[in-house]
């Protein structure tokens, strides 16, 4: 059976959203998430969690389906991603909970289960958004630093400079403002004798690691961030020196042509 995540927009309104699928369907709201239940012939067979951070998980639907249930809530979406990101799994029944090979043995149809899962895989999925903004933004703007290098000087005006501070800036603040969705989901502090199960998902997905890599990467756009702040610094104090002189020299040219009339 499928398991697939979706990450279409920046966030969710999750009250709008609650009380929309509460019309057609049986729904439960847990901390930030939507739960729910689709059952066929008066057995429950697929689940759906909607979280707050603009994540989709869909369990035992097929394709057609998936899509279904995202077309249904893109009234709710906030700033709607150019591209959604997807990450796909296969899930069965067995002993034990364990993941291997992108396939999800759960050893229950407990709901609560599969939602302590999806919280690992959802963060996944957001991270992936995240990873990707990061890195077309250092491919955009690697040349800067070797310009740099090469000619001393960044070949951008003051305005250009400008609004690559301003780029750079918000994209900064948009990973930092929606960090903390990586942090332990607060599902746990209600239900922490699930932990090991989110613990799990995370673990397999190198959720803690690519956390690590992308707060680095976050910090070479700070470190660019000041070189051109150092850049667009030493642009203004160029330009008053040079104005400065320029005064100076005209001050001077009018002094000698005074004294020119002086002596005429």
């Amino acid at each position: 059976m499928r398991c697939t995540s979706y990450c279409t927009a920046s966030a969710f309104d999750i009250p709008k959203l609650f009380q929309s699928l509460s019309a057609h369907h049986t729904v439960q709201l847990f901390r930030n998430v939507v739960y729910v239940g689709i059952s066929e012939n008066k057995n429950h067979v697929k689940d759906v969690f909607y979280f707050s951070y603009g994540v989709v998980l869909c369990w035992g639907m097929n394709e057609e389906e998936e899509l279904e249930a995202l077309a249904a809530i893109k009234d709710f979406e906030k700033e709607p991603n150019q591209k959604v990101e997807i990450d796909e799994f296969t899930y069965v029944y067995g002993n034990s909970m364990k993941i291997e090979e992108d396939e999800i043995m759960l050893h229950n149809k407990n709901i609560l289960t599969k939602l302590a899962i999806s919280h690992g895989v959802a963060q996944s999925v957001k991270l992936t958004t995240f990873e990707e903004l990061i890195q077309k933004t250092i491919d955009l703007t690697k040349h800067i630093p070797t310009e740099l290098a090469r000619k001393g000087k960044i070949p951008l005006s003051r305005k250009e400079i400008s609004k690559k501070m301003g780029e750079l800036f918000m994209e900064r603040n948009f990973i930092n403002l929606h960090a903390e969705i990586l942090d332990t989901p607060e599902f746990f502090w209600d239900y922490p004798e699930l932990e090991p199960f989110y613990r799990r998902s995370s673990h397999y997905l190198d959720v803690s690691k690519r956390v690590d890599i992308l707060n680095k990467r976050l910090a070479i756009i700070h470190e660019l961030l000041e070189i051109l702040s150092v850049e667009l610094n030493h642009q203004h104090s160029s330009r008053l020196e040079w104005t400065i002189i320029i005064l100076i020299v005209i001050e001077v040219f009018i002094l000698i042509l005074k004294d020119i009339f002086h002596m005429i």
